[in-house]
């Protein structure tokens, strides 16, 4: 009793949640909005950028100084240390040139503040780094947009999903009635004898299956709204409702026959491939000698931060690395090939965009060509159903006939619904790869 009890909660309390379920009526302006504010892929897409502009940023290091501060305080008897010691603080004496004591230093305690700087002047490979992350940093901007274009156009297909799952919801409640109807129909002629038993079982048997395409169709609704929730970031278990039903969309232009080289991605690809010259570049340059200057003011006591003695140093560095092993030969020879790979990847990438472009004008046309076929079939359908349901009426056509037609007529409305669906996906997909 208890189970069953349990069990009995349990079911009601699962359909209490299915009712609770909002219904909201939402247009395609407003997912478009939220999902340019919520959206995670834009957000991982954006933080993808910072890196890239903070990659860049930090080569300002080969034009900004390099200034490091540090206090330093020792103890020692190290006659090295003891006699240098006091010789920064500036307090020796004749009395410490003394053998002994030079050899055998009381414990001496020095203090050393140090200001260093250091200013890059020559370095050519790191003007190239540099060059290489701007490049990076210009291809991440490109392909932010990209993707802000490629979410504006799910949301194209989202959208046109939700409204052909109530267009099929709708389609399948119309059929249920009429196939109710015919039921009803069904049993009053089996009541007077005009049919028999097995042409009003065919009639249930039609019943049930719209009523399971019904469900599926609802479930599809669910699935739809689950998928305009995920694109605009929404974890709650909404079911949406179009603003506006499915329709044809002849907002199409005729477009070019050439994929655009300007089209944001592709730029990116091409930005990225300059980006591997440069490092391939930078490190030629490697092997060329770097300038840079320096200096440093010291400060020291025998106390901690106290100064009473001070002195600096100037000057400048030339170095040049003759040798260091066989290292930047293969780095050198390792980013020749990322830059040569990098330019097989973009030529590549603009070949596969023109065979996507080619497919989908291909698509398109047949969409078109299918949309007035479909919709001639779906109205000649309409039309022989109603023929078959007033000669069923009247007991002059077989139940067979019209559960047939009637079967027929809810298939090409599908069919259509489907069609404008592809027709108006075709569009949007040719609008997304057209679009610079």
């Amino acid at each position: 009793m208890n189970k069953l009890y349990t069990i009995t909660v349990g079911f009601f309390s699962f359909l209490s949640v299915i009712n609770a379920q909002e219904i909201i009526k939402i247009s395609k302006q407003e997912v478009l909005s939220r999902v340019a504010e919520d959206n995670q892929t834009i957000k991982i897409s954006n933080e993808d950028f910072n890196a890239a502009r903070a990659d860049y940023r930090q080569t300002n290091a080969i034009f900004l100084p390099h200034i490091t501060v540090s206090h330093t305080g020792i103890s020692t008897t190290n006659p090295l240390m003891a006699f240098g010691s006091k010789l920064n603080q500036g307090i020796l004496t004749a009395a410490d040139f003394d053998p002994t004591l030079l050899n055998n230093p009381k414990q001496t305690q020095n203090f050393a503040t140090l200001i260093e700087v250091k200013q890059p002047l020559i370095n050519m490979d790191g003007f190239l780094q540099r060059k290489a992350a701007k490049s990076k940093m210009e291809a991440m901007t490109l392909q932010t947009e990209r993707t802000t274009d490629y979410l504006v156009f799910e949301v194209d297909k989202a959208y046109m999903q939700l409204q052909l799952a109530y267009k099929l919801v709708d389609v399948m409640e119309k059929a249920l009635k009429a196939a109710e109807s015919n039921k009803k129909l069904a049993d009053n002629s089996f009541k007077q004898g005009y049919l028999q038993r097995a042409d009003v079982l065919a009639v249930e048997v039609r019943v049930t299956e719209v009523k399971n395409q019904l469900q599926t169709a609802k479930s599809n609704v669910e699935n739809a709204s689950n998928y305009l929730s995920f694109l605009m970031n929404d974890t709650h278990s909404t079911i949406y409702k179009p603003a506006d039903s499915l329709m044809i969309d002849n907002l199409y232009a005729e477009v070019s026959s050439q994929i655009s080289t300007e089209r944001s991605d592709i730029k990116a690809m091409q930005l990225a491939s300059h980006a591997y010259e440069s490092m391939h570049k930078a490190d030629h340059m490697s092997f060329l000698p770097t300038l840079n200057a320096f200096g440093s003011y010291e400060l020291y006591d025998d106390k901690a931060f106290q100064a009473d003695a001070s002195g600096y140093v100037v000057g400048a560095q030339l170095s040049w690395t003759i040798l260091d092993g066989t290292k930047r030969f293969g780095k050198s020879q390792k980013s020749k090939a990322d830059y040569e790979k990098s330019k097989l990847q973009y030529e590549q990438y603009v070949s596969q965009s023109q065979l996507e472009l080619n497919k989908a004008k291909r698509m398109f046309i047949d969409a078109e060509n299918k949309l007035k076929l479909t919709k001639l079939a779906m109205e000649q359908s309409q039309e022989s159903l109603r023929i078959r349901t007033n000669r069923f009426e009247e007991g002059l056509e077989k139940t067979s006939d019209l559960l047939i037609t009637e079967t027929q007529f809810a298939q090409k409305q599908l069919e259509y619904y489907q069609t404008i669906f592809e027709y108006n996906y075709a569009q949007a997909y040719l609008n997304f790869l057209t679009k610079a």
